[in-house]
């Protein structure tokens, strides 16, 4: 860890202090620390999108900034898709009956193809012509990149159950 981590914050007399935490860190460093899987994920995303953006024809965007604004769009957007999914992967699992399971089967599948539509949605609405993720399949093979990477780079560095023991 660096060594100004750990140093005080010195204060010139009759102005406030620029850090305000006890142990020297600002808000916003204690939340980077505290989301820095979210920060990492951000990251990857921007590199999976300009790769794609690179080459994939259909997946456009006008610049670096709107390339880093999709892909906290993404970041969002995906982070909501997760988290519908894994409600309904746990209905799939508490169902007992026959229907139940076919509901929450289908409900699955709705989530799983409506992710796409959403996130094509939303880039139109947000960006515009300015961005563009091409049709279903380019966009369905980028959520799976991106997801893919994602996994990669947190096994890659913050293991996993079964290689820390």
């Amino acid at each position: 860890m660096p060594e100004w981590d750990d140093q005080a914050v010195a204060t010139t007399p009759g102005r406030a202090p620029s850090v305000e935490s006890a142990a020297g860190q600002s808000s916003t460093q204690r939340w980077l620390r505290s989301r820095s899987a979210d920060v990492v994920d951000f990251f990857v995303y921007v590199v999976v999108l300009n790769l794609a953006v690179e080459y994939v024809p259909s997946v456009i965007s006008e610049g670096f900034t709107l390339s880093l604004l999709t892909a906290a769009l993404l970041k969002l957007a995906l982070e909501v898709v997760l988290l519908v999914k894994s409600r309904v992967l746990a209905r799939l699992r508490a169902a007992v009956t026959r229907r139940g399971r076919v509901l929450a089967a289908l409900s699955l599948w709705v989530v799983a193809a409506g992710s796409k539509l959403l996130v094509l949605a939303l880039v139109d609405v947000v960006f515009g012509d300015s961005v563009s993720l091409g049709g279903i399949v380019p966009v369905t093979a980028l959520v799976i990149a991106l997801l893919a990477s994602r996994a990669g780079v947190r096994r890659l560095l913050y293991g996993t159950p079964a290689a820390t023991g």
